[in-house]
């Protein structure tokens, strides 16, 4: 159950990233590039990472996979910090971004901690 929850929020907050990075490429006056880029890249990993993990061949890649992606996920919180921290978000939507990356980092903690344990 808690998988499959993962999986939705994960895609779901990876389809939020696509959309701040297009917003910040595209469509603010202070264009950002360099910021935006690593978020998209490691905040649509993180639903990949989860992706793999639920096709994987063991419990070890399974633990594996879901770990993969926990990195990602505190990867992206930082860069999401750092976009909020230096104006490019606003804080109403720096705070909505952090708090659904959060959602998903303590989610993915539970599963590898759980997993971490069989």
């Amino acid at each position: 159950m808690k998988q499959s929850i993962v999986n939705e929020k994960s895609k779901h907050f990876a389809i939020r990233v696509v959309r701040l990075y297009q917003y910040l490429t595209e469509m603010t006056p202070r264009k950002e590039y360099v910021l935006s880029r690593q978020m998209l890249r490691s905040g649509t990993s993180i639903g990949a990472n989860v992706k793999e993990a639920l096709r994987g061949q063991s419990v070890a890649d399974f633990t594996a996979k879901m770990s993969i992606a926990l990195k990602e996920a505190s990867e992206t919180e930082y860069w999401l910090e750092l976009l909020g921290e230096t104006g490019y978000l606003d804080e109403r939507l720096s705070v909505s971004m952090l708090d659904d990356c959060r959602e998903v980092i303590r989610m993915l903690m539970s599963i590898v901690k759980s997993t971490n344990k069989l």
